[in-house]
């Protein structure tokens, strides 16, 4: 969408909060309308309701709004006095609360008329009424909301609604959202068993199932093998330490809201760890280094703890408890550009695995350089840092986009964006270039002519949270999971309760779990269509039926979950080449099936 069309289509958003806004007004004496913004997708309205409404009443007022439009020609703008202003809206006391601060800051205070509705308004409305179009707007739901975000003042009803240029593009939006819901991976972690939450253990601290515990597992095995593969050394670091360590690094600073405090009988003052790289730091500056040791990889996969706001938690998407896939790179300078290169193979290796690697954009995030107290460490470290990595950028032909102001604390990073099934955006693996931190730790180590240096830190994360990727991978793969990712591999069906049957289908479980395979038989007293039934809702990439045509001949003929795209005509196999086959595939981290 160009940057015209874009602003054109805020506009009709913006007026449309205009529209929803008389319309309430006028439905619901005594109703005062707040703010209205445009948003992604669509606009919303917050209003202080004599009485509560209920997502039920929405379809009349949006009814409401599409008769109400038919009587709308412009926008008209009128510059007011501050006093003209308060005596049209004495009736608002959010609104006198905005009037008056535009009236303190000297700025210039106008209203926006459409039909009889006035509202106080800056501006960017529709410049063609014609332009909005009564079929591709909808009312979406309802939520509360304080009165500018401040949970010290009143709660007020926001109503969110949908709005694009034409019906066709409504009806895509709306579709795409339907399929969302089937994909949301809080419905589909119950479903398929995956986590729970307790409100004993407490909320946005996840508990994974056994079959939950499979992905989180296999992803870390393969990450690791993929990191050792490149030179990467696993550690291991406590959940907590004094706070001394993250005023040195900033993080106390930084996160100074967001830290769980923990407090020792001997009044010593502990910190969950927020991050891991100070710890990392401690172990490298455990003993003197030596040039000829660098570079030195550390990996870990652990956990780390912020305090988010309850009211922001949320599923797997935001937790105050959540694994990390962290690795920190102790290197010489010279040594940057060829780790940095390196660590995008890495990257590029594990998401091709999943079938993800191409749907993604890359962005060489860097400081502003208008907001330079936003950041810690020296500027000639800055340039040098922004400029190596834009030459890896350009080596590995990311064509990475420039974003100004999306830096780390420490330093410039390459930020790898990928797109779910459904489009939508999560920043992932990162790349980060850190002159400051071993500075302020003053670690060093001792060059080739016996002078002390100062390392340079690469801060890598192939995934980001374990928690916010399983989430990415449950509503992409809608539950269908690769092979080598899904928690239960082969269903092993009985046809019929026979002693010799559930023998057989006994016998080979165990030839699957001597292969590493996750297998389980169902011999329950069910029909053969519902137990099938059943290994489809689990999304079970392979389900063999086991009966006496089966016992007699020693070959099955596996049903093949649909996803997995059988390219040539599926025949029997021997039990022992199946399950070899699926044994393999697994192993090679394969996307589709090769039998």
């Amino acid at each position: 969408m160009s940057q015209n069309e874009n602003d054109k289509l805020s506009a009709i958003r913006h007026s449309l909060a205009h529209l929803l806004a008389a319309t309430v007004v006028e439905m619901y004496p005594g109703a005062e309308n707040s703010i209205g913004p445009a948003i992604e997708n669509g606009f919303y309205e917050d209003f202080e309701l004599p009485n509560p409404i209920s997502e039920d009443e929405l379809p009349k007022i949006e009814a409401k709004m599409r008769e109400k439009l038919k009587t709308w020609k412009n926008f008209d703008r009128k510059e007011v006095s501050l006093t003209e202003a308060r005596k049209e809206f004495a009736w608002n006391k959010y609104k006198l609360e905005l009037i008056d601060e535009l009236a303190q800051e000297g700025k210039q205070i106008t209203f926006y008329t459409s039909g009889d509705f006035v509202d106080l308004c800056k501006g960017g409305h529709a410049e063609d009424i014609s332009d909005i179009k009564p079929d591709a707007f909808k009312l979406t739901r309802t939520a509360g909301a304080y009165w500018r975000g401040d949970e010290k003042n009143k709660m007020l009803t926001r109503i969110y609604g949908v709005a694009f240029e034409s019906k066709k593009d409504l009806a895509e939006y709306l579709q795409a959202q339907e399929e969302a819901k089937k994909r949301d991976h809080r419905k589909l972690g119950q479903e398929l068993d995956l986590f729970t939450f307790s409100d004993l253990v407490g909320s946005g601290l996840p508990l994974y199932t056994p079959r939950g515990t499979v992905l989180i597992e296999e992803i870390k095995n393969a990450l690791r093998q993929i990191s050792k593969r490149h030179g990467g050394q696993l550690v291991s670091i406590p959940h907590l330490a004094k706070i001394d360590l993250y005023k040195i690094s900033g993080h106390a600073a930084k996160f100074a809201d967001e830290l769980f405090h923990v407090k020792s009988h001997y009044d010593q003052e502990f910190v969950m760890k927020p991050v891991n790289c100070p710890h990392h730091i401690q172990i490298y500056a455990a003993r003197p280094r030596s040039y000829k040791e660098l570079p030195l990889r550390y990996i870990e996969q652990t956990m780390q703890y912020r305090d988010e706001k309850p009211g922001q938690i949320g599923g797997l998407q935001r937790t105050r408890g959540f694994t990390v896939d962290d690795g920190h790179t102790f290197c010489r300078v010279d040594q940057i550009e060829d780790e940095a290169n390196e660590l995008v193979e890495v990257i590029r290796e594990f998401y091709s695995s999943l079938g993800l690697w191409g749907k993604h954009w890359v962005s060489l995030s860097v400081r502003d350089p208008k907001s330079p107290d936003k950041y810690i460490g020296e500027l000639p470290d800055w340039d040098r840092a922004e400029s190596m990595l834009e030459n890896v950028c350009k080596k590995q032909g990311l064509e990475a986009r420039r974003m100004e102001g999306e830096a780390a604390l420490y330093g410039p990073k390459i930020d790898f964006m990928f797109k779910d099934a459904l489009g939508r955006e999560t920043q992932l693996a990162t790349i980060q270039l850190d002159f400051a931190m071993p500075k302020r730790f003053d670690i060093s180590y001792v060059d080739d002519k016996g002078e002390s240096q100062t390392p340079v830190i690469i801060h890598r994360a192939i995934l980001g949270s374990f928690e916010r990727f399983i989430m990415l991978l449950i509503e992409h793969f809608a539950g269908k999971f690769p092979v080598w990712l899904s928690p239960e591999q082969i269903r092993i069906v009985t046809l019929n309760q026979q002693p010799a049957t559930v023998k057989f289908a006994q016998e080979v479980l165990q030839k699957a779990v001597d292969l590493d395979l996750r297998a389980i038989v169902d011999n329950d007293n069910e029909s053969v269509g519902k137990k099938i039934r059943n290994a489809e809702l689990m999304k079970v990439p392979y389900t063999l039926v086991i009966g006496d045509k089966e016992i007699e001949s020693g070959m099955v003929l596996a049903r093949i979950r649909s996803d997995l795209e059988v390219k040539t005509e599926h025949k029997a196999l021997a039990i022992d080449d199946f399950l070899q086959t699926v044994a393999n595939e697994a192993k090679s981290r394969a996307t589709k099936t090769s039998l």
